[in-house]
């Protein structure tokens, strides 16, 4: 099996020759930038510049050098733009390394602090000195409620002035109109062309944290509670502007990608961040229109959701609306065990994710402790065929973003685990 044929085998729980692996797919199973540097420097890598690609959490491209060493199945969409030495400027890390960013990125410094603006001049984001990443300082809707937004004119203009939908990473840095589409097609394709990876496609349709971004979470929860009507009004407006740039961009890169992601942090460690019933009432019913819709356009492609947290009794719901997969698969979370979850939901929905916990084991434990983890892992969630084949219906990843402190002695450890199953 080449790389691409291994994710889609797996997505469809048919048998693999070996683990399908994610590394830098996607913008939660990458790498920060920082990091980056040190695993380069540990595997004796001199060429090339540190390039991140993902200004707010400071994620950084994976060389293809690395992800041949690491033996990664997978690669993001964006790695078929920005290809030019002028579409990235100097920048620096918070530790000092030098750096790339894109150019296309309005970063300034004021007393210290980085300020990431949208083109109106409308400060995003902030990176507070000595801090390590980006977090959002502009709410559009903040101190205002669902009824007193404007929806139909107002939340267009809300969704691009957050700091997750205002600063674009490479391949959505320009409009969805003719000649930006003409660029998507292009790119695309011309990724597609230079790999047998399997090309994960980024498209967000995020229906319950986007609102967050725009009220502030805290706000928004009340109002989940106070203003169902208001809420539900709030995702169908979402929902059809996800819908309208859903026709069309998807049909721009449908023939070069295998895997479209979408997001929606839905879950705590302890649990989901609302009831089932409230997921059913104010979700359920968009998630099912996006996804169906996606399948509509591109038959061929899996659907996947970034979806943090516990949401083991959110599951079954995701798989009735038609989710294929799920990542991160947080293992520490309550009731997100491999057991259970392989136990309650195997062949119903695939895990992409869960293989080695970067809360405890991948930053603070020895190399042995992580060899032994992933092993475990991995038994737990795809047990060996007697025929020496792998059941599918697995993707392995860590559990979201390897941070900034993780030792490079680990990250190596992590990825020759799963190679040498």
């Amino acid at each position: 099996m080449n790389s691409r044929e291994r994710v889609a085998a797996s997505l469809r729980y048919q048998p693999t020759d070996r683990i399908a692996v994610d590394f830098g797919g996607h913008r939660s199973s990458g790498i920060a930038a920082i990091a980056y540097a040190g695993l380069k420097k540990h595997l004796g890598i001199t060429s090339g510049d540190i390039y991140v690609y993902d200004m707010v959490q400071q994620l950084a491209i994976v060389e293809n050098e690395v992800l041949d060493l690491l033996g990664a199945d997978t690669i993001e969409l964006g790695r078929g733009f920005c290809r030019n030495d002028s579409d990235w400027q100097d920048w620096e890390l918070p530790d000092g390394t030098p750096c790339k960013i894109p150019s296309f990125l309005n970063a300034t410094k004021k007393d210290g602090d980085w300020f990431l603006f949208a083109p109106d001049g409308t400060a995003l984001g902030v990176q507070r000195k000595g801090c390590l990443y980006f977090e959002q300082c502009h709410f559009p809707f903040e101190n205002r409620s669902i009824k007193d937004v404007d929806l139909p004119k107002e939340l267009a203009w809300g969704v691009g002035h957050n700091v997750w939908g205002g600063v674009a990473t490479p391949g959505c840095e320009f409009p969805l109109d003719d000649a930006g589409l003409e660029k998507l097609t292009h790119g695309a394709a011309k990724l597609r062309k230079s790999t047998d990876r399997a090309i994960v496609a980024l498209f967000g349709g995020n229906m319950f944290e986007l609102p967050q971004w725009l009220f502030k979470m805290d706000s928004y929860f009340m109002q989940m509670g106070v203003d169902p009507d208001g809420v539900i009004a709030l995702s169908e407006q979402l929902c059809e502007l996800h819908l309208q740039r859903l026709e069309r961009w998807l049909p721009a890169v449908k023939d070069s990608v295998d895997v479209v992601l979408f997001g929606d942090d839905l879950g705590s460690q302890r649990g989901p961040l609302m009831s089932p019933a409230m997921y059913r009432r104010y979700y359920k019913p968009y998630h099912a229109k996006l996804w169906k819709r996606a399948k509509e356009i591109a038959p061929a492609i899996r659907t996947n959701l970034h979806c943090c947290g516990g949401v083991e009794p959110l599951l079954d719901d995701l798989i009735d609306a038609g989710l294929d997969s799920i990542n991160p698969v947080q293992i520490t979370c309550a009731d997100m065990t491999p057991a259970h979850l392989t136990s309650k939901f195997g062949g119903r929905i695939a895990f992409w994710g869960g293989g080695c916990d970067t809360r405890f084991v991948l930053p603070a434990g020895t190399p042995e402790d992580v060899r032994k983890h992933v092993r475990e892992q991995v038994r737990l969630f795809v047990p060996r065929n007697p025929d020496g084949t792998f059941p599918g219906g697995f993707v392995f990843q860590q559990v979201h973003n390897i941070m900034a402190n993780v030792p490079p002695e680990n990250i190596v450890a992590m990825f020759e685990a799963v190679r040498n199953l």
